[in-house]
């Protein structure tokens, strides 16, 4: 049988005929490899995701309705120096350098992988125990890190609500005492319902080494914490940290939340805002409800969201209704709201009158008009009218200017040596009569706040500004009824 031979270019064709495929193929193979790796890295990417993290009184976005992840948290350890009042400085221990520390926002089943860095600055090792995870210290067992280093946990979010952390470091109290505290959320699946603003104010007692209101760089003061003699009481770690330039805003008709923390380290918080009822309030940060509720009690370590609507424009007051920590120790905050007023809500002032009590037997004439009543009142020295201003000062001045004129820092100016106050007589009555807002400078130093109307008549008011003017080294002018009456009759 006769073999036939293919030529030598039979072969050659062939060889470079399998060498294209095998290239072919090799090209697939990676353009498939690289599809896999970038749809891996696309499923990861929806899988996880970086916390937002925000320092107070800002929160963090609304999770939504967003599906369960792996979420990084990346919180930086910082030892600083900041202002606790005015003219008072201290050096705070934070996370994410504020106090409170930064806030946290998670949804049920996230998986919470924590970055816990240290700064080489820092002089002393810290942890974290967040209350929302259960595991041995809340973390703290995984977590104690030392000036310049790092250290990773994870765990997984359980349970619904809001959640003090705090550092655990040996003695925790001066760590939690010297700011390191603050709150993470865990929303439950869906979310929160939506409300208009946010907000995130937290409690903290501090003990220093000088007593409240001494200037300077203070000091942690372990007796005094022990005691649970503390020199300030205050929002956000600071007097006025919410007042001012720095109040929170709202406007007529807006949902307003607020996610309110106590980090202690000893006292309980009666947390409270005047002139407004909360619609309802999230117990201590869990599931139960309580509805129209003046005040709710907050515990040393624990946490409460309030909603409520808002009405009427106005100046709302924050406060730990315990009530001297707030007009003394700094407890107090601010809730600008601006829109149309409603005088069916709130009408403001209707009518001022005097009022005559009966002091014996014979009743007055009650057809007598005031000025005819006030005419047969006998005249008081001046003396016994600032006797009497004292009175008025005690019942209406004395919660924001305090006993000895000297005002709460950064929120209401003193009025012991005021400038403002000594330059123009006219226009301290007319404050009274009629209230004031917006910036005023007194002694240097510039307040941006809302002073109300007050209800006195002019016997009062002229009484009260006499006492103010002979009392803290003020301009010893007298005041009399009669300035008062031009002045409210020329508005």
């Amino acid at each position: 049988m006769k073999t036939l031979l293919k030529p030598k270019g039979y072969y050659l064709s062939f060889l470079l005929l399998a060498l294209a495929i095998s290239i072919t193929s090799c090209k697939e193979k990676e353009e498939n490899n690289g599809k896999l790796v970038a749809s891996n890295a696309n499923i990861a990417a929806t899988l996880e995701m970086k916390a937002e993290l925000t320092s107070p009184p800002n929160v963090p976005r609304s999770v939504g309705r967003r599906k369960a992840k792996k979420l990084i948290v990346d919180m930086e350890i910082l030892e600083k120096e900041g202002e606790m009042a005015d003219g008072v400085s201290y050096v705070y221990w934070t996370f994410g350098g504020s106090v409170p520390g930064s806030f946290i926002r998670t949804r049920v089943g996230d998986e919470v992988e924590f970055h816990l860095k240290n700064h080489p600055d820092n002089k002393l090792p810290h942890n974290i125990d967040l209350h929302a995870a259960t595991g041995p210290g809340g973390g703290a067992a995984s977590s104690f890190v030392a000036p310049g280093h790092e250290t990773q946990f994870s765990f997984k979010v359980l349970s619904p609500g809001l959640y003090v952390y705090h550092c655990a470091t040996a003695p925790v109290g001066m760590h939690i005492g010297n700011g390191m505290y603050g709150l993470i959320l865990v929303e439950p699946e869906g979310g929160l319902p939506q409300v208009d603003k946010e907000y995130y104010i937290m409690q903290g007692d501090f003990y220093t080494s000088g007593d409240n209101g001494e200037k300077g760089l203070q000091s942690f003061n372990m007796e005094k914490a022990i005691e649970e003699d503390a020199d300030y009481v205050v929002f956000n770690g600071k007097v006025g940290s919410t007042t001012g330039d720095n109040a929170i805003t709202a406007e007529v008709g807006d949902k307003v939340r607020l996610f309110v923390g106590n980090g202690g380290p000893n006292l309980v918080s009666s947390f409270h805002v005047i002139g407004e009822i909360f619609d309802i309030v999230r117990v201590e940060g869990g599931s139960m409800i309580n509805e129209n509720v003046q005040t709710t009690i907050i515990p040393s370590g624990g946490a409460a969201i309030v909603e409520f609507m808002v009405d009427v424009p106005g100046t709302y007051i924050l406060v730990d209704h315990s009530i001297f920590r707030a007009f003394n120790k700094g407890a107090l905050g601010m809730l600008n709201v601006t829109g149309e007023e409603n005088k069916k809500i709130y009408s403001g002032t209707q009518k001022e009158s005097v009022y005559q009590p009966e002091t014996s037997g014979e009743k007055p004439d009650m057809a007598m008009n005031v000025e005819e009543l006030k005419e047969k009142l006998p005249l008081k020295s001046r003396a016994e009218r600032i006797a009497a201003g004292k009175a008025v000062y005690a019942q209406t001045c004395f919660a924001c200017h305090q006993a000895n004129g000297q005002g709460v820092p950064n929120a209401f100016p003193p009025l012991a040596g005021s400038d403002y106050l000594n330059a123009n007589v006219d226009r301290a009555i007319g404050i009274v009569l009629n209230g004031n807002k917006g910036k005023i400078t007194v002694n240097g130093k510039e307040y941006n706040g809302i002073m109300t109307p007050q209800n006195l008549n002019d016997d009062d008011t002229a009484n009260v500004l006499t006492y103010v003017y002979d009392s803290w080294g003020n301009s010893k002018k007298d005041i009399k009824p009669d300035m008062v009456k031009k002045i409210r009759n020329s508005h």
